[in-house]
């Protein structure tokens, strides 16, 4: 078994992490949400990370192409109201992926890397990985830069890329004509509020002109786009899941749709990345690269080993359960999922620490891969497990 090296550091004050525009980090039971210790990663292993998603991304792209040309939105669990709005968003290239999250077991202690899941719509763990954790090396007078995490500046420049897509950086001022980007999230959250300023702050670094609004306080418009205050924006970045404004607001749904058609604005992340969201996904992609050694064997039925049975669309672990080879339940979470279609997916093993604490990697991805932090918890890693931060030695 793979095991997790930790180096102690001194935490990081509430205060301070407050004055950052940080306020979540103290779980229900009050205990700290930041670990005061760091993974310890070797260069080699932070370069396996960092290729990993970057093929893992590009087999994603052929799993859509697949997914679009074979119909098969009801198979992966798109909701019907969306298939529109997912080919739409796919055909055209200015419907640019801002950025995601691959959850990968493996890559520390010699373990190799498989792909858990990649969370592409609405991936949390931004500000944690992009800021916090840097934020952590600099408060203990350690090297700031000795990270694998550039996921500031690679959305910054993804930002960019929605002007000259796969074009020079450098030509954004060339063709950036004054295009807006509306920012919103739910009132009352407020992890989703500052993840979502983050973003407005580093559009704002791109050289984007750009707002922030909730999103009961935006007005949308078949015809005519999406406006705040009376103003028309061109793009719109929502921290709202796909599924959620197909299931909940299903007249947002077609309206979002019809703005599209009528090239009115672009939705961020795109409608597309509900493919990748989707669990089901992972299906996909073990038919099209049977025993690939990035993926874990993954089908709609059980498979007769260990495995893990997840939903289509659940998030932080919800309805997740660890099955026996006979389909007994070992492990479960909170049902939180429990009406939607599920993947049946090989069991690995987390990394560990001496203390048998399980770690999980996340990898950002935003045109490539841009930055790693860990999530430290049980056999399931439920929204009570802890970000650990990480040193490159």
């Amino acid at each position: 078994m793979s095991s997790v090296t930790l180096k102690k550091l001194e935490p990081l004050t509430p205060e301070f992490l407050e004055s950052i525009g940080f306020h979540w980090h103290t779980d229900k039971d009050e205990s700290p949400y930041i670990a005061d210790e760091v993974v310890v990663v070797s260069e080699e292993e932070a370069e396996i990370y960092y290729e990993a998603v970057n093929e893992l991304y590009d087999m994603f792209v052929e799993a859509g192409d697949y997914i679009i040309e074979n119909n098969l939105f009801h198979e992966i669990g798109i909701p019907f109201n969306l298939v529109d709005a997912v080919k739409k968003s796919w055909e055209n290239d200015v419907h640019w992926h801002i950025y995601g999250r691959f959850d990968l077991a493996g890559g520390v202690g010699g373990a190799p890397i498989k792909l858990l899941e990649f969370n592409a719509d609405t991936p949390t763990a931004l500000f944690e990985t992009a800021i916090v954790q840097w934020a952590m090396l600099k408060a203990n007078g350690l090297d700031e830069a000795a990270q694998f995490n550039n996921v500031y500046e690679a959305i910054r420049d993804n930002f960019n890329r929605l002007i000259v897509l796969d074009g020079d950086l450098a030509d954004f001022e060339q063709y950036y004509e004054g295009w807006k980007i509306l920012f919103s999230a739910i009132r009352g959250n407020i992890e989703d509020e500052n993840t979502t300023k983050l973003l407005q702050k580093m559009a704002d670094d791109a050289g984007f002109h750009t707002a922030f609004a909730y999103v009961d306080e935006v007005e949308f418009s078949d015809e005519d786009g999406i406006f705040y205050k009376d103003e028309q924006y061109e793009y719109w970045f929502k921290l709202i899941p796909w599924e959620m404004i197909a299931i909940e607001e299903s007249d947002l749904a077609r309206i979002l749709t019809n703005i599209m058609e009528n090239q009115k604005a672009i939705i961020l992340n795109p409608a597309y990345t509900l493919m990748f969201q989707s669990k089901a996904i992972m299906k996909i992609l073990w038919d099209l690269y049977p025993n690939h050694p990035l993926l874990l064997e993954t089908s709609f039925e059980p498979i007769g080993k260990k495995q893990v049975q997840k939903p289509f669309l659940g998030r932080e672990g919800g309805s997740v359960k660890i099955l026996d080879a006979n389909g007994n339940v070992l492990t479960s979470a909170q049902d939180d999922y429990g009406d939607q279609p599920t993947i049946y997916q090989e069991f690995v093993e987390l990394p560990k620490d001496s203390n048998g604490r399980n770690y999980q990697a996340g990898v950002f991805f935003a045109y490539e891969g841009c930055g790693l932090g860990f999530r430290r918890g049980g056999e399931i890693l439920d929204n009570m497990s802890k970000f650990v931060s990480h040193i490159i030695e």
